[in-house]
């Protein structure tokens, strides 16, 4: 494929006042382009990107957040699971409808600048780095703790807790959340095809390890252990949810990829229905064989619940060393996939002058973002080694649960505002579906508690000072008609 014409750098002019809202047409034009010299190349395909997304999605949130929801919920686990899936479809489908009709490697980012303007694309990208940065050292954490789980059932040894763990868990520092994010940074830097194969792989061994679990659990399934199924009522299936959606964050990721995938408006769309079907048929077969085999107090509150699971019902540590292993590769494939995720984000704010140039720049000989890779994995090692995962986990999800609303939104403006865009995939009951994609999304952050909404709040505030300060004067937003494909820039109040 030939690239697209482009403006070059130099010749942009100023971004007009306003909304500075970027065309769709722009934003293809600019990503088809060789903004360097050396572009992103499309290897990924339908199996490949489904894998990804379940990579990015299957991992710290089930393998060791199961136990947070049930203590929330107890049996209604499983109602909280399919109230954080529903909240998940409803906004996969403006996430497919936008990703088959927007196809650039910006998420959420790139179709809020293409709808609701600069400033909020900018916010919007400002919260995916609490979705895909500090999930990773969310993630990275609980990647820890199976760890240990791990060499524990191998060799009868654990890390020392002074090396596995933050300060607020009781330890100094968490080198293995640090060699895992590592890991994953020299793996990204080495190439996409790398990358996706290593992801599929695991995406395939973490879904037979989860299907082996709840074989085994079964077998040990009594009806009493769901009794009383609705044990904290409907607030406690709502706090649950709001739990339970950390185990769906990541499926978001597939639309970060659509500078790398072959055919993307047909891809895209599938992929992210197929991803969220499987996840949610395995999350729920998951809880019930956890709490059926020993009782909803016997799996809340405990890290590596599903190994304790196994341990208990085959009565030898065996089963649960299986089960580590599942969850360290498990876990290591949603590092991979997120901090993927996180790097394209970042390359497209750059594009745009928003955040520093140096994170755009692609290897000539690995077609991926080199210097980008290894700054995120820099910072991100940082809370890594030193946070609590219960410290990250709720303003991840409202973050996360944030930019989701806005997405929902994104796909009513784009309906008004480009109507006659070709589009792959439609929302269906639309304008229906992406209202009631934002209603949910609100509805699961009331469930996070204030202190999380005043942390949000704070959080949103310095994004909007760094806009104000660095990103808006920096802005590369064209504002010519002769060098946007579908006319100028929108500069729109």
């Amino acid at each position: 494929m030939s690239p697209a014409p482009h403006t070059p750098r130099a010749a942009r002019p100023p971004a007009p006042s306003g909304a500075r809202i970027k065309s769709p047409a722009l934003l293809l034009a600019e990503s088809g382009a060789d903004l360097e010299g050396h572009g992103l190349k499309r290897t990924m395909g339908l199996f490949q990107l489904v894998c990804f997304g379940v990579g990015a999605i299957v991992g710290t949130g089930i393998f060791v957040g199961l136990s947070d929801s049930v203590a929330e919920a107890g049996p209604a686990v499983v109602l909280s699971f399919v109230l954080a899936a529903i909240t998940c479809v409803f906004t996969a489908f403006s996430f497919a409808e936008l990703g088959g009709a927007i196809p650039v490697s910006g998420s959420s980012y790139s179709f809020a600048y293409a709808t609701l303007g600069e400033r909020v694309a900018f916010l919007v990208g400002w919260c995916l780095l609490l979705e895909y940065g500090v999930s990773v050292s969310a993630v990275a954490v609980g990647w820890s703790q199976y760890v240990n789980e791990l060499l524990d059932s191998l060799v009868g040894l654990q890390v020392p807790a002074a090396l596995s763990a933050g300060p607020g868990d009781g330890g100094v520092i968490n080198l293995p959340a640090v060699l895992v994010v590592m890991m994953a940074a020299t793996l990204l830097v080495r190439g996409i095809r790398e990358s996706a194969g290593a992801t599929a792989a695991m995406a395939v061994l973490k879904i037979g390890i989860l299907v082996a679990f709840c074989a085994v659990a079964f077998t040990a399934f009594e009806d009493g252990n769901l009794s009383p199924f609705a044990s904290h009522g409907m607030a406690g299936v709502t706090a649950g949810a709001s739990v339970a959606f950390f185990s769906y964050i990541g499926f978001d990721a597939i639309t970060t990829a659509g500078e790398e995938v072959r055919n993307p408006r047909r891809n895209i769309p599938i992929a992210i229905m197929i991803c969220i079907g499987i996840v949610t048929l395995l999350y729920c077969a998951v809880a019930l064989g956890a709490i059926g085999a020993l009782g909803a107090d016997a799996v809340s509150d405990k890290p590596a619940a599903l190994s304790l699971v196994v341990d208990q019902v085959t009565g030898s540590s065996a089963g649960g060393g299986v089960i580590a292993f599942g969850a360290v590769v498990a876990i290591a494939s949603v590092v991979l996939a997120v901090m993927y995720g996180q790097t394209r984000i970042l390359m497209s704010m750059s594009r745009d002058g928003l955040v520093p140039r140096v994170f755009e720049r692609v290897s000539p000989r690995t077609h991926t973002p080199v210097a980008n890779t290894w700054i995120v994995a820099a910072v991100f090692a940082l809370p890594a080694a030193f946070s609590s995962l219960d410290v990250v986990v709720n303003l991840t999800t409202i973050g996360t649960l944030a930019t989701m609303a806005v997405v929902n939104i994104a796909v009513i403006a784009l309906r008004r505002r480009n109507p006659e865009l070709k589009r792959s995939f439609r929302v269906p009951l639309y304008p229906v579906s992406p209202v009631l994609g934002v209603g949910f999304c609100v509805y699961l952050m009331y469930g996070t508690g204030w202190t999380t909404w005043v942390q949000f709040a704070a959080f949103l505030a310095v994004g909007a000072l760094v806009y104000s300060c660095y990103g808006r004067g920096r802005s590369r937003l064209v504002s010519s008609a002769a060098t946007d494909p579908a006319g100028p820039v929108s500069p729109e109040a």
